[in-house]
């Protein structure tokens, strides 16, 4: 156990000396010091009547339809839907620019554990490879959480104790976000093992990501394709990572409405769980 923890440790350290991930820590913490000191509200009866940054003021309003004089008339927006719109928002960004930026920060590291010298003098310890990949992996993994939980908790605790409205459901985009990193991570690990290239599997990677975005169109695709392009499809939509549909998911839970499908989740873990799988094999087997 101590030799696992000393391998989790030199990963949480090396991490810590990346510019970019004490720039992501800044930036994270810039974000919600903004909404917390420059984010002002007047609230009304549970409404949000005004809302003021930067000493600039909007008056946000829905309209309501009045059937006796037949106008529309402005209505202020309810506290719950102010905090479902913004912490949509901040989970979208968190998601997608945190996702993003976090693998091109993690792929010099997974170059570096696989230098020659470096990897040979890890092997020499009394420590087996799957062990050694694992407290790489995990020490990547808990940096990403702990990133994500200081965003959106951060946040979400600002704007909380502004408004007094708590949504904890708002917390579930943070096991979301380190779920997906992993999921995606294991495309670099997995070809970087194979190729010691981490370049080529940040390129894949981003690949993946894009590619998703006409997965999560399937429905408005597959009607218009031939048979059997649409069978070639629909072996894609369900072998690859789901990674832009499962922005739904998360919206939903935020919102509290019952999630549609879980498939787009389930399938990207089962991706990143046998992608790693092949990892570890290729790690155990292989001759550095």
């Amino acid at each position: 156990m101590t030799t696992l923890s000393g391998s989790l440790l030199l990963t949480f350290r090396e991490l810590w000396a990346m510019r970019l991930t004490q720039a992501m820590l800044a930036v994270a913490t810039l974000a919600w010091l903004l909404l917390s000191f420059a984010l002002n509200m007047d609230v009304v009866e549970g409404s949000l009547a005004a809302v003021r940054i930067f000493g600039l003021e909007s008056t946000p309003s829905d309209g309501v339809y009045n059937e006796e004089t037949g106008e529309w008339v402005s209505q202020a927006l309810s506290l719950d839907k102010f905090m479902i719109g913004i912490n949509t928002f901040v989970f979208g960004a968190a998601y997608f620019l945190g996702t993003l930026l976090g693998l091109f920060a993690t792929m010099p590291l997974i170059n570096g554990f696989l230098e020659h010298g470096r990897v040979d003098l890890l092997l020499s310890k009394p420590l087996s490879r799957p062990r050694l990949l694992l407290g790489h992996l995990a020490g990547v993994w808990i940096t990403v959480f702990l990133l994500s939980a200081y965003l959106v908790g951060g946040v979400w605790l600002s704007l909380s104790v502004k408004t007094g409205v708590w949504m904890p459901r708002v917390l579930m985009a943070i096991p979301i976000i380190t779920v997906m990193f992993a999921v995606m991570y294991s495309v670099i690990l997995t070809i970087a093992i194979a190729t010691r290239s981490s370049g080529l599997g940040l390129v894949i990677t981003y690949g993946l990501i894009f590619f998703s975005i006409m997965l999560a169109s399937h429905e408005q695709l597959v009607p218009v394709l031939s048979s059997t392009a649409a069978a070639i499809f629909m072996t894609f939509y369900h072998v690859l990572p789901n990674f832009i549909e499962v922005v739904t998911v998360q919206a939903q839970l935020v919102e509290g409405e019952a999630v549609t499908t879980w498939y787009p989740l389930i399938s990207s873990l089962i991706f990143g769980a046998v992608l790693h799988g092949i990892g570890f094999f290729w790690f155990s087997r292989r001759d550095f």
